[in-house]
C-alpha cells in the first residue's frame, strides 16, 4: 500500500518538475538591439556660446556630413539642455551608428577622412585645443538603443 501511495504521489508531482522550464521556452527577450549612440556633453564657457556654435554649424557639421555620405554614420544631432544644473552639459553632440566598425574598417575610415580633410593632423589637434577657450567636454557615453518588441 505504501508503495502504491508513493508511486501515486510521484506521478502527481512529475509534471510540476517540468513547469519552470516551460515558460522559459515560450518567452522571448522583450527588446532587440538597435543603433549605437555616441553622446558627448559640452559645457559652453561664459561668452563662448556663439563661437562654439559657429564651429558646430560649420566644421563639425561638415565632418558629420562626410561620414554620413560614406555610410559610416546614420545621423547626427545637436541637443540643448534647456535647464542645465551645475555640472551638467549645455549641449549634447550625438552621432548615431548603425553598427560598430572593426579595427581594419576604423583604419580605412581614418585614412579616407585624412585624405578628404584639407587640414593636417597637427592643425586639427591645435584647433581642438583652441576650442578649450570656449567649451569644456563634461562627459561622453556610448549607448545602444533598445528596440521594444
Amino acid at each position: 500500500m505504501k508503495n502504491v501511495l508513493l508511486k501515486a504521489i510521484t506521478l502527481a508531482c512529475a509534471p510540476v518538475i517540468f513547469l519552470p522550464a516551460a515558460p522559459a521556452v515560450a518567452q522571448s527577450y522583450p527588446t532587440d538591439p538597435g543603433d549605437f549612440w555616441d553622446v558627448t556633453g559640452i559645457d559652453m564657457l561664459d561668452g563662448g556660446d556663439l563661437q562654439y556654435l559657429q564651429w558646430i554649424a560649420s566644421e563639425w557639421k561638415k565632418e558629420q556630413e562626410f561620414a554620413k555620405s560614406k555610410g559610416w554614420i546614420k545621423s547626427y544631432h545637436v541637443l540643448s539642455n534647456l535647464y542645465p544644473r551645475q555640472g551638467e552639459a549645455d549641449l549634447y553632440l550625438v552621432t548615431i551608428y548603425g553598427d560598430f566598425p572593426n579595427a581594419k574598417a576604423m583604419l580605412d575610415q581614418r585614412k579616407a577622412y585624412m585624405d578628404w580633410q584639407t587640414k593636417s593632423l597637427d592643425q586639427l589637434n591645435k584647433e581642438n585645443g583652441n576650442r578649450a577657450a570656449f567649451r569644456k567636454v563634461v562627459g561622453s557615453e556610448f549607448l545602444q538603443e533598445q528596440i521594444l518588441k
